[in-house]
């Protein structure tokens, strides 16, 4: 994996994610690919346009748990399982966010927020399926655009705890 792809213009798919990894010095690869607005998941479009298996392709999502804003990393192939997140960060209940709360606490728009370089750094939970891949992929930020990287370096950035949170 490159830091940048060579032919990257400076400030070219730039976002707060990939400021992120390169001001940690983590290696990463940026993929971009043309969204489509009218996709019904944007994960399986993202896999579908990297040609990588959705178990891969990992998706951001913000829970409130005890009123606490938690993010979820789970793969695009599944969904969240709310009880588990709760129970993987010691509380009792768990519910979608508020994706106008979501959008603003992380800095990101929905479809485009990335576990990385939010607004506001949150408790993380990594699916423990992401540990069974050399490279997994997540937002970097902006719908269209994925950063590829190991999920070691993932859950280090984020401070992410892995717990078997996503249903297939």
């Amino acid at each position: 994996m490159a830091k940048k792809p060579k032919n990257q213009k400076p400030g070219a798919g730039s976002t707060p994610a990939t400021v992120a990894l390169s001001a940690a010095g983590t290696a990463y690869t940026l993929h971009a690919y043309d969204h489509d607005p009218a996709s019904p998941s944007y994960g399986e479009e993202a896999a579908q346009a990297l040609g990588v298996s959705p178990d891969r392709v990992f998706k951001t999502l913000v829970a409130d748990v005890d009123g606490e804003l938690t993010v979820a990393v789970v793969p695009v192939a599944g969904s969240l399982d709310l009880k588990a997140l709760a129970s993987a960060v010691g509380g009792k209940r768990a519910a979608m966010a508020d994706p106008a709360a979501a959008e603003r606490t992380t800095g990101y728009v929905r479809g485009g927020i990335s576990p990385l370089g939010q607004r506001k750094r949150l408790r993380t939970v990594l699916d423990a399926s992401a540990d069974g891949h050399a490279t997994v992929c997540v937002s970097a930020g902006r719908r269209g655009l994925e950063v590829e990287l190991s999920p070691g370096d993932l859950a280090a950035l984020t401070g992410a705890v892995l717990a078997p949170i996503g249903r297939a």
